[in-house]
């Protein structure tokens, strides 16, 4: 049987699994290994700088001929400060900025890091990654490529909308929330992922069970991909009796061979379990599901809360840069899901969506078994 949903007319996809477009971790090779698999490979490009972006772009032209996307973040409070912004607010939170840095930098004292140097870390950049001049940067790289399909895994891309739409771009966005569908839905948007609670990374307060369907009912017509601890195929299958066209897939393909994520995070997944991750704001300064660590623990004791993004990527930055440098996997495990203890080793991306796809049309079977 041939898993097939609107979903792929809309992409010009063959299965609607589409990989989540994970910053850093959903290199060139892994969205193309996806895309010449049979789905819609995403491009993670939230921290890439704009020439960076069009180089990926291009690399991943060259792995593919098939539909791919980019996935970059488009968060609405940071185009708000930088445009509420009063004379004196830059000295105010410059200070409050040297006082969480001297926490990083005790923090990197007792765990004997050694610092790496800025031009050595990916998405290096300071306070000028996350801010208004960078999104519309990207965004110029992703409207002059004229890249298939655009996600917006965080805010609305409706400033956007008529160029993308004028390059023949499909685009998709990432709600956490019925209300947050109902504003992209407003601009043009052609698909939506529900992400859930479950998920890795940013994600919602509401589990996927409970916002999957609700955002189906209210966005009518609209293709919806469920996400959130879909770690395997009885997840697609079960977001698709949920009502969902498909689903949107990260944690899984974190473990691939082809991810670009370090050796140590990715046998931390292998390690993991499903109780294995937390909520915390200690890395990007936005609420986001992490795999528990020294570094998470760390904020959680301490008198100082983390800053809002883009000011705590600042601070974390160069801990996450020196944890990876040192292959420190109890200091920067990486983010992920709570479907993580589905994963048992890792493996080309097109093992794991074969084993996806052949496991979710078996699932669908089995449903359907039910009713004779």
């Amino acid at each position: 049987m041939k898993l097939h949903s609107p979903l792929c007319d809309l992409f010009d996809i063959e299965y609607p699994v589409v990989l989540a477009g994970m910053g850093s971790a959903s290199t060139p090779e892994l969205a193309a290994a996806v895309s010449n698999a049979g789905g819609l490979g995403v491009i993670g490009a939230a921290a890439l700088q704009p020439e960076t972006l069009r180089e990926w772009i291009r690399r991943t032209r060259s792995l593919t001929d098939k539909p791919f996307g980019v996935d970059t973040l488009l968060p609405a409070s940071v185009r708000r400060a930088a445009a509420q912004r009063e004379p004196g607010d830059e000295a105010a939170e410059r200070a409050q900025l040297e006082g969480h840095l001297a926490f990083a930098r005790q923090f990197m004292a007792q765990e004997n890091l050694e610092p790496v140097a800025e031009s050595r870390r990916r998405g290096s950049g300071g306070l000028q990654v996350f801010s208004k001049e960078f999104f519309e940067a990207q965004m110029a790289v992703v409207i002059e490529e004229r890249v298939p399909v655009y996600a917006a895994g965080l805010g609305n891309p409706g400033p956007w909308m008529k160029e993308l739409h004028a390059n023949g771009t499909r685009v998709l966005a990432v709600v956490g929330a019925v209300r947050h569908a109902a504003q992209v839905i407003s601009v043009g948007i052609d698909a939506i992922v529900a992400q859930g609670h479950d998920a890795g990374g940013h994600n919602s307060p509401v589990g996927a069970m409970a916002l999957i369907p609700q955002v189906v009912d209210a966005v009518g017509d609209t293709p919806v991909l469920g996400a959130g601890g879909i770690g395997d195929g009885r997840g697609v299958a079960a977001a698709m009796m949920l009502g969902a066209a498909g689903a949107w897939i990260g944690t899984a393909f974190l473990a691939a061979e082809e991810s670009g994520i370090a050796p140590h995070q990715k046998q931390a997944l292998v390690d993991g379990t499903e109780e294995g991750t937390v909520i915390s704001k200690s890395v990007t300064g936005k609420p986001a599901r992490i795999i528990r660590s020294k570094w998470t623990d760390a904020w959680e004791r301490a008198s100082i809360s983390p800053l809002p993004m883009p000011y705590q990527g600042v601070v974390s930055g160069p801990v996450m840069a020196a944890a990876n440098a040192a292959g420190r996997a109890d200091i920067n495990p990486g983010f992920a899901g709570q479907g993580m203890g589905m994963i048992a080793r890792v493996r080309p991306a097109a093992e794991i969506f074969d084993e996806i796809v052949a496991s979710a049309i078996e699932s669908l079977e089995q449903a359907r078994s039910l009713l004779d």
